[in-house]
């Protein structure tokens, strides 16, 4: 008997094949196969929190498949993600396939390669429920505030909205960054810059620094005009030189959260599309035969690690010596501390084997999965190389008792720079000074002051939120993504170029919330409950206990809420679009309606014209210019007619509209007389019951039918024979004669 291997994702599964041979079945679960049903709460908060899984809907089948496999196999071996989400998928394929324990093994590897895949099958384990438990105990958690609090908003600002425990608080971030910046009172000061030359000729410039050997700020114009009235046509000596050389270290291998900071400052990624193509280079991209076929190109990428295997080191530090010298490697190993908090399950983010260069895979994978892997494979080889130095000069200078200071440097040695520039620290000054020694005196070309104005806190971008949160303690490496793309698809962020701004119902959300749920939006209670995940997963803390902890002050907090719910009902103000009404010049506002959302005027019920919203719901745009219909005349006033889109599909309009409203319907002519006045019958589309047929001399005559006229003819009265919608069959249009008939034509729906 095969053995059958299940995990996640089906692109892996071709991998696996070819690494385990023909005594191994793989399958995927494509994901979670049970779940909390959606309909209801799903958990029993008054006997223990028991949750009520269930089988996905849609994934019957597959389950029957799977379980099909698991008798027939000898041993099972679970080889879903290593993370808590992994390994509550392995507990629930248990479940859902009713598989014998003494079967079920569970394997774990953190790259998609032959070596890692076979290694893990020799070593499986037992399903850790520690994990299980701390992954249970956050999908009740956040179904509980899901469930529980969404009510809550649908009684006080909008019906239809959710909350959520995570992304209340993310939006909350947002919110109180963009009050900071709306409450901001910009500051003046001034900056003075002298341009100074030696007896050489040499210039460079001087920056004021301050007065008594004490820094000193200059809030105006006149402290600053003060300044350069006292130097100005004086000499500047030189009071001291320092001369050094200062190392530029890299930064760590990528974590998550640093990767998707990183593709988004340089490539320009969102944090979902970041893990998208982190997820495809990781379960494998076919590289032809000869670099090696299909195989995984980094290793698992929801990690908060920055530590590397001994194997990992070794491949670095072979290939950086090979390439560049020995000179790009430091003297000893490079080892960065992990931040405390972090889980430390897995490696940093790394390239599987760093010889396949960014340039050799380039005609093998996509653009975007070509950029990620080069930066990825860059910030890792760079970590592991030597410091960057520079040769640095500062001087002090003193006129007139105000002193000045100069800084500059020059690269002597690139380090790990020739391959990774971190953006993040910006490079050193502009070139070295000339040479300077202590009591020189040196004349002033020009000094010129400079009014400035502080600027307010820069909003968050996808990138920046994600750092955020992790500094904050919110959310884990598998979960950034995810609040990120959720707090703008639910309307409570939105993006303005690169910056994320609450919306009004972000703002509103976020004060009613932090007046009646404080904790649940409160940073660091959402950290400590991260922590208190942590420590299930470590065997610290029980489940039970923190789940009780948290809903019994929860829901007294609500059931007070709800009962003031009414008092505080909060009216949105109309989501206002770009759009100026034809009808009346109003500024068309977002309105919801049966097929989603649309521009309505503000002034219905006197005016009430409409338009269509751009197809992603968040701006309105002006209609494009309708396409001419070609040899039609309007039969009002005999201008042009254009076509038009509508709820029910397209119709042709007059160009003239609104001063002439006369539209037509497409009509498909058929090859059928009508049975009334012999002119052509034509097909329609008809508002609720979808095509029907008329005459086209319509309204001059009256004939229509949802049955579709034929050239057949009755042979009892000889009139036209129909067939019928509902049936196959063919009857007679004179309902007095009865006739019908097995349909020998096929309904034709003149589409």
């Amino acid at each position: 008997m095969a053995n059958l291997v299940i995990i996640e994702s089906p692109t892996k599964a071709t991998n696996l094949k070819s690494y385990l041979g023909s005594n191994y079945k793989v399958m995927a679960s494509v994901g979670h196969v049970r779940d909390l049903p959606k309909s209801s709460l799903g958990v029993d908060v008054e006997n223990g929190f028991e949750p009520h899984f269930i089988n996905i809907r849609g994934k019957g089948d597959l389950i029957k498949e799977l379980q099909k496999e698991a008798k027939k196999a000898t041993t099972v071996y679970l080889a879903t993600d290593p993370d808590r989400e992994g390994e509550a998928i392995a507990w629930h394929l248990t479940t859902a396939l009713k598989i014998d324990e003494k079967k079920v093994k569970r394997v774990t590897f953190n790259e998609v390669t032959k070596s890692a895949v076979k290694a893990a099958i020799k070593k499986p384990r037992q399903i850790d429920m520690n994990l299980v438990y701390s992954q249970m105990a956050r999908r009740i958690l956040d179904r509980i505030v899901g469930y529980k609090l969404s009510p809550y908003l649908w009684k006080t600002v909008r019906s239809g909205i959710s909350a959520g425990r995570v992304q209340s608080v993310a939006t909350r971030i947002i919110v109180e960054r963009e009050e900071e910046i709306k409450a901001f009172i910009p500051k003046e000061y001034w900056t003075i810059s002298a341009k100074l030359f030696t007896e050489e000729g040499r210039s460079f410039l001087a920056r004021f620094y301050g007065e008594n050997g004490k820094k000193t700020d200059l809030n105006n114009e006149q402290e600053a005009l003060a300044v350069v009235s006292a130097v100005a046509g004086k000499p500047f000596t030189v009071t001291g030189v320092k001369k050094a050389v200062k190392l530029r270290n890299p930064a760590p291998p990528f974590t998550t959260s640093t990767l998707q900071q990183d593709a988004h400052r340089k490539l320009g990624f969102s944090s979902s599309k970041t893990m998208k193509v982190a997820q495809e280079l990781y379960e494998g991209v076919n590289l032809g035969s000869a670099l090696g076929g299909t195989t995984g190109l980094i290793t698992y990428m929801r990690t908060d690690s920055v530590r590397i295997s001994d194997e990992a080191y070794a491949a670095a530090s072979s290939y950086i010596h090979t390439t560049y010298g020995e000179e790009f490697l430091p003297q000893q190993r490079r080892i960065y501390k992990t931040k405390s908090g972090a889980q430390d399950a897995h490696e940093a983010i790394r390239p599987v084997d760093p010889a396949k260069t960014p340039e050799m895979i380039k005609g093998h994978v996509s653009a975007d999965q070509y950029k990620l892997y080069r930066l990825i494979w860059a910030r890792f080889l760079a970590s592991q190389m030597s410091s960057a130095r520079y040769d640095t000069v500062s001087a002090d200078l003193e006129c007139a008792g105000y002193q000045f200071k100069s800084a500059g440097s020059a690269l002597r040695f690139t380090g790990f720079l020739t391959i990774y520039e971190d953006n993040a620290e910006e490079g050193e000054s502009d070139g070295l000074l000339p040479d300077l020694f202590e009591k020189q005196d040196l004349s002033c070309g020009s000094i010129s002051p400079e009014q400035h104005f502080t600027e307010p806190p820069a909003r968050f971008n996808e990138g920046s939120l994600v750092k955020f949160l992790e500094e904050k303690g919110i959310g884990r490496p598998s979960t950034f993504a995810t609040i990120v793309t959720t707090i703008i698809q639910r309307g409570y962020v939105a993006h303005e170029g690169k910056s994320l701004v609450p919306t009004e119902m972000g703002f509103v959300t976020t004060d009613l919330m932090k007046e009646n749920f404080a904790d649940v939006v409160d940073y660091g209670f959402t950290a400590q409950m991260e922590e208190q995940l942590d420590g299930i997963e470590n065997g610290r803390e029980d489940m039970l206990r923190i789940l009780d902890d948290f809903y019994a002050p929860f829901a007294s907090t609500l059931d007070k809420a709800m009962k003031e719910a009414d008092e505080k009902k909060i009216e949105l103000p109309p989501e206002e679009t770009d759009i100026i009404c034809d009808k009346c010049g109003a500024r068309m506002i977002v309105k919801n309606g049966r097929f989603g959302k649309f521009a309505a005027c503000p002034n219905y019920p006197d005016c009430k014209n409409t338009k269509q919203l751009a197809k992603d719901g968040k701006s309105a745009k002006e209609d494009k210019a309708p396409a001419p219909a070609a040899g039609m005349t309007c039969e009002k006033c005999g201008g042009p007619m254009v076509m038009r889109q509508g709820r029910y599909g397209s119709f042709f309009a007059c160009a003239a509209y609104p001063k002439c409203t006369y539209t037509k319907q497409p009509q498909n002519e058929l090859d059928v007389s009508c049975p009334l006045c012999g002119k052509t019958v034509v097909s329609k589309r008809g508002r609720n019951k979808g095509i029907f047929y008329s005459c086209s001399g319509y309204p001059e005559c009256s004939f229509s039918s949802w049955d579709l006229p034929t050239k057949e003819r009755c042979p009892e009265c000889g009139k036209m024979l129909f067939i019928k919608k509902t049936k196959e069959l063919l009857v007679c249009h004179d309902k007095d004669c009865g006739y019908q008939a097995p349909a020998s034509a096929k309904e034709d729906k003149g589409e």
